[in-house]
C-alpha cells in the first residue's frame, strides 16, 4: 500500500510540469524564438472544404502557404502585405496589408501576448492551452485562436476568425527549424512566374 501512495504521490507531483495551462510570457517567448521553420499543414476553409500543403515561416513578417495539387493556390506574405496567387486563374494577385489581418500578431517582429487587450481568451483544457488574440487598436480586424501543447511548447494550430466572422482553421504537422532561402518569400518574383 506504501508503494501505491508513494507512486501516486510522485505522479500528482510529475503532472503540473506536464499538463498545464502555459503562462503567456512562455508562449511569446515560443513565437519570438521560431524564428524560421518549415513543416505540413491541413486547413479546413469556411466552406468545410479541406487543403493541404507546405507552411514556410519566418519571422518577423513573412510566411508562405504552398497548397498540394489539385490545389492551385499559393498565399505569401512579406514586406507588410499578404498576396495570394490562384495559379488557375493567373493574372494579378489578391493583396491585403499583413497589418489588417490576425496573421500579423504573430509575425510580428517582437510578440508580447501580456500587451493590454491583446488576448482575450487565455484557457487549457487538459491537453493544449488555447489563446484568442486580436489586435487592441483595431478588434474589428478579426481574431486568431493559438492552441499550444506543453513539454516542449509547440504550436499546433490556429483559427483565423476573420472581419466578417468566416473561419479558417490552419492545423500544423511538426515544424522544423532550418534555415530558409529569401527566394521562398519573394513576392514579385512570384508574379513575375504567375503572368
Amino acid at each position: 500500500m506504501r508503494l501505491f501512495a508513494l507512486l501516486t504521490a510522485l505522479m500528482l507531483t510529475a503532472l503540473p510540469a506536464m499538463a498545464q495551462q502555459i503562462p503567456l510570457n512562455a508562449l511569446s517567448n515560443y513565437l519570438n524564438q521560431l524564428t524560421s521553420a518549415e513543416g505540413s499543414f491541413t486547413q479546413i476553409n469556411a466552406d468545410g472544404t479541406i487543403s493541404t500543403g507546405t507552411i514556410y515561416l519566418r519571422r518577423p513578417g513573412k510566411v508562405r502557404f504552398e497548397y498540394n495539387p489539385p490545389e492551385q493556390a499559393l498565399v505569401m506574405a512579406n514586406n507588410g502585405a499578404v498576396v495570394v496567387f490562384d495559379r488557375k486563374l493567373r493574372g494579378e494577385p489578391e493583396t491585403y496589408p499583413l497589418n489588417r489581418t490576425p496573421l500579423g500578431l504573430i509575425l510580428a517582429r517582437n510578440v508580447d501576448l501580456s500587451r493590454a487587450n491583446m488576448v482575450v481568451a487565455h484557457g487549457y483544457d487538459g491537453t493544449a492551452t488555447t489563446v484568442t488574440a486580436q489586435d487592441p487598436e483595431n478588434p474589428e480586424y478579426g481574431s486568431i485562436q493559438l492552441v499550444f501543447t506543453g513539454n516542449p511548447v509547440e504550436l499546433r494550430q490556429w483559427i483565423i476568425t476573420d472581419d466578417a466572422g468566416g473561419q479558417t482553421t490552419v492545423i500544423l504537422g511538426a515544424l522544423e527549424r532550418k534555415q530558409l532561402s529569401n527566394r521562398l518569400f519573394n513576392i514579385e518574383q512570384e508574379r513575375n512566374a504567375n503572368r
